[in-house]
């Protein structure tokens, strides 16, 4: 695997690439709290595909810049970056797949790019279009009186405090126990409080990895990542001009039957057929929001055969 960090969008973005020269590109977009580093079971699967695979590490973590602004973390800022790194290797047509906040991403640029994103693959995180009003709002109605994780990210600083005081404890919380997200507490508590470091990692991410995750997060901290949670309302100003817009793409969405995004999101992925007309969806068993390490094989094995039924 070779490793570029380009000029784009205003920032330095590094991108890891692997497979043959001459592949059909294909990007993986990663989410939070995770890294390039995610997609390990994928990139050799679908570089022996013969896939180009272009994998970013996004705006505010690892290599790449990490601005100072909240602003330069809004949704069409994040696009940009990739859109940006698409004409900068000369890609006409991609296939693009993203996970978490990395699949917000996707769908917004099949929105953007309905011409140059041919397949469309997405994990966890599932859209049914332009909200009428901006999710905080709604979410600020709903948590009124309790604990809300997204919430708890809203004010600068706060959970920047909490999260690095220990990264590498962080991180191993968010993948050993994803109960941290689904916690039911005082709206005034905060995100780790009532929790210790697990002493075992699970099965699907070993110590190395962990590694790779904490490494990611050493030089910028969270700040960068949590940014990107601060940006609802500006996202919804700035995406008008999307309402009513479908995804027309081949889309595959897959997402684990112990997701609590599942939980957060039924409404949406109810409502997901209508605005996504040439959608197939898989739900996993036995897996949680960590969807392509928890079932990395069964996501390679939907992946290949998805985009291959569908390749125009």
């Amino acid at each position: 695997m070779s490793q570029q960090t380009i000029p784009v969008n205003g920032i330095e973005l590094s991108v890891h690439i692997e497979g043959p020269a001459d592949g059909e590109p294909i990007w993986l977009l990663h989410g939070f709290p995770e890294c390039w580093h995610s997609w390990r079971e994928q990139i050799p699967a679908l570089a022996d595909a013969s896939f180009r695979v272009f994998v970013p590490e996004m705006r505010g973590y690892g290599r790449s810049s990490s601005p100072d602004g909240i602003d330069d973390y809004d949704l069409l800022i994040l696009c940009g970056d990739i859109q940006h790194a698409m004409d900068y290797f000369g890609h006409t047509q991609v296939v693009m797949v993203g996970h978490d906040w990395g699949a917000v991403v996707a769908w917004h640029l099949a929105l953007l790019e309905p011409e140059r994103v041919t397949r469309l693959g997405t994990m966890s995180v599932p859209f049914a279009g332009r909200a009428h009003s901006p999710v905080i709002d709604i979410m600020r109605e709903l948590y009124a009186e309790r604990f809300n994780y997204i919430l708890y990210f809203q004010e600068p600083g706060v959970a920047e405090h909490e999260l690095e005081a220990d990264i590498e404890r962080t991180l191993r919380l968010f993948m050993q126990d994803q109960d941290v997200f689904l916690q039911h507490k005082p709206a005034n508590a905060t995100l780790l409080e009532e929790f210790t470091a697990p002493g075992q990692l699970p099965d699907w991410c070993t110590q190395q990895d962990l590694d790779v995750y904490v490494q990611s997060f050493t030089e910028h901290g969270f700040r960068g990542p949590l940014n990107w949670y601060r940006n609802f309302e500006r996202n919804w100003q700035r995406t008008a001009f999307l309402a009513g817009r479908k995804v027309l793409q081949p889309t595959l969405f897959l997402i684990g039957d112990r997701d609590p995004v599942g939980v957060f999101e039924a409404h949406t992925l109810k409502r997901m057929p209508e605005a996504v007309p040439d959608l197939e969806q898989h739900v996993l068993t036995d897996c949680g929001h960590w969807i392509q390490n928890e079932q990395g094989a069964q996501v390679n094995a939907l992946l290949l055969d998805f985009l291959e039924r569908k390749r125009r």
